[in-house]
């Protein structure tokens, strides 16, 4: 990313020396696609955080993070302060409920989008990272966590700064976004990312089965395949824009395949050391606030890893108390105290975003397609000020809005954009669905709320411009009996073939007049009664479309089945219905039991 701003662990030369040992022994077994450099830390081959990231283009808009590593393979070291924790086989404990949330978001991944490949350790490691998989399993039997789980409000004081996007509705704080939930989510991602995990017809970052599946859906946008490294590199980035993040969650991914097992809610253990901290042994950062698994506290101290601000012990964190919205005041040991309660805090330096005054279109304003195609033209947004200059490096979101299956490549309904030098953010490509009908494409402004700018989006039927049979066999049967061949035809348009074309089928009068006709051939319900026209019929992908059986009242004559379709191909198919044999009456003579009349007397 440009600009970090997450606080990293700043430890002494002797720490420094043993952490490095401790983290080359982790990557030569831990993490895939890992190497080390001369300080011992793991870097991989496509791991360099994007430039055009930010916080607010995160899942966690970059909050601070749990920093502990897995236990190690090889012996461990001798305790030293800031050594990295490793604690055992009671890290590869996952709380029940926790377990079972990860278990499921991944079964409804690979049916969802199986070519993302999602591994259920990747959610587990990520878990573990942000909330210690929801503080050692603190939930309910629906999964929702026992007490908020709230990281430090955004306010730009040692963090990112997003100001408040949900009106305090997730986080209840109205001047900062904090990123809420087991998964750590910003309000402003999980108003598009978040999931029902649980079927209990809510979005609630706050429940783990909600938040596990969002963080997959979210993982596995923008078409990456989680099974080649450089795709995974990238979807962990995305949640997190730090390379220290990155390979401590590709530690415990690998610390997890190798093999966990469930214990009950309540048990698991919790890490202790954070991203923005300093100190040792227990959370250090007690005083700051909240960390990225915890809810908001304060005062200073050793605290537990719930960041209360107490000095509960790590595996019974207490319950979060303090409203979120308290100004982070001590930092337990960070080099950024905060204000006091008689100063108020500076206030923070005017972004890009904050000189954004409208949005104006920058692309066409209203696009069609046909179902199942790309639309040809892009959506485009430019940010400007009052006076119409440009703002570059401004977040555009783009969400599709409406009944539609519509979706932007890669499979989501929201884009998130940077603005160019021009201050023009551009769509991704828009791919039609099957549904026919019109829809928005909405953009606005992340992390400010000016007018949105509508976008009118049009889907149309799929078209054919030419019906041909696909072979000429005369088509006929007696009265009352049934064809013996199905009226087959391939459907095209513009000499391709026309897949998934709607075709109609009706029996007419005549090629003349195309009411439907109520005698002669017809079709059958599924209750055996006659039907003179199907709707609903349409080509494979080949373009192909093999009609049902047809059969014939006792009507003789020449009849006409017409096919038509969207984009005016139309095949008048002639049918020919012979009159029954007459049955023969039984045989007579004309003499029969009568012989030559024999004269009187003969």
């Amino acid at each position: 990313m440009a600009a970090q701003f997450g606080r990293r662990l700043r430890k002494g030369a002797a720490t420094t020396a043993v952490a490095a040992l401790a983290v080359a022994a982790l990557s030569a077994s831990q993490a895939p696609g890992a190497t080390v450099d001369g300080l011992g830390r793991q870097s991989t081959t496509d791991a360099t955080p994007s430039p055009e990231a930010n916080a607010d283009g995160s899942a966690t808009g970059n909050s601070p993070y749990y920093t502990d590593l897995p236990p190690l393979n090889s012996p461990s070291p001798s305790p030293t302060a800031g050594t990295p924790v490793a604690r055992g086989a009671a890290e590869a404990g996952i709380p029940a409920t926790v377990l079972d949330a990860y278990q499921r978001a991944a079964a409804a991944l690979r049916s969802a989008k199986p070519g993302c490949n999602l591994p259920w350790e990747l959610l587990a490691a990520i878990g573990k990272v942000e909330s210690g998989q929801a503080r050692g399993g603190r939930v309910d039997a629906e999964g929702n966590t026992l007490s908020p789980i709230l990281g430090p409000q955004l306010d730009g004081n040692g963090f990112a700064l997003i100001k408040d996007t949900d009106n305090g509705a997730y986080d209840d704080n109205s001047s900062y976004d904090q990123a809420v939930g087991p998964m750590q989510f910003i309000p402003s991602t999980w108003e598009w990312a978040g999931r029902d995990g649980n079927g209990d017809g809510k979005k609630d970052p706050n429940n783990i089965y909600d938040a596990a599946l969002a963080a997959g859906h979210y993982l596995c946008r923008n078409g990456w395949d989680l099974s080649v490294q450089a795709d995974l590199d990238r979807a962990i980035l995305s949640y997190n824009n730090s390379r220290d993040y990155l390979n401590t969650v590709l530690s415990w991914l690998e610390y997890y395949r190798k093999g966990t097992h469930e214990v009950p809610d309540g048990t698991g253990t919790i890490p202790v050391n954070r991203s923005d901290t300093t100190g040792t042994g227990s959370n250090a950062a007690s005083g700051s606030g909240s960390n990225a698994a915890s809810g908001t506290g304060s005062g200073t101290g050793t605290g537990s890893a719930s960041g209360d601000g107490g000095t509960g012990s790590p595996s019974t964190p207490p319950e979060d108390t303090t409203p979120p919205s308290t100004p982070p005041g001590g930092d337990g040991g960070s080099q950024n105290p905060g204000p006091s309660p008689s100063q108020p805090p500076a206030s923070p330096p005017a972004t890009p975003t904050d000189t954004v005054d409208h949005l104006e279109h920058a692309g066409a304003a209203e696009l069609t397609a046909t179902a199942g195609a790309a639309f040809a033209e892009r959506i485009g947004a430019r940010a400007e000020t009052g006076s119409g200059k440009a703002v570059a490096k401004v977040r555009i979101r783009f969400t599709i809005v409406g009944d539609t299956d519509a979706v932007f490549t890669g499979g989501e309904r929201v884009a998130t954009v940077l603005t160019d030098a021009s201050g023009v953010a551009v769509a991704p490509v828009l791919r039609a669905g099957e549904k026919t009908g019109g829809f928005t494409v909405r953009a606005t402004v992340v992390g400010r709320a000016v007018a949105t700018v509508d976008y009118a989006a049009t889907v149309t039927e799929r078209v054919a411009d030419t019906l041909t049979r696909t072979d000429d066999a005369a088509l006929t049967c007696t009265a009352g009996g049934e064809f013996a061949d199905r009226v087959a035809v391939r459907a095209t348009y513009r000499g391709a073939a026309a897949g998934r074309v709607a075709v109609t089928a009706t029996l007419v009068k005549s090629a003349s007049d195309p009411a439907e006709n109520d005698k002669g051939p017809y079709f059958k319900d599924a209750a055996g009664a006659p039907v003179r026209t199907l709707t609903g019929l349409r080509t494979d992908a080949d373009g192909l479309l093999t009609l049902p059986e047809l059969y014939a009242d006792d009507t003789a004559g020449t009849f006409v089945l017409r096919l038509t379709t969207a984009g005016g191909a139309t095949l008048d198919v002639p049918l020919t219905v012979a009159a029954a044999e007459a049955s023969p009456s039984p045989a007579t003579s004309p003499s029969a039991g009568a012989g030559p009349s024999a004269s009187p007397g003969a």
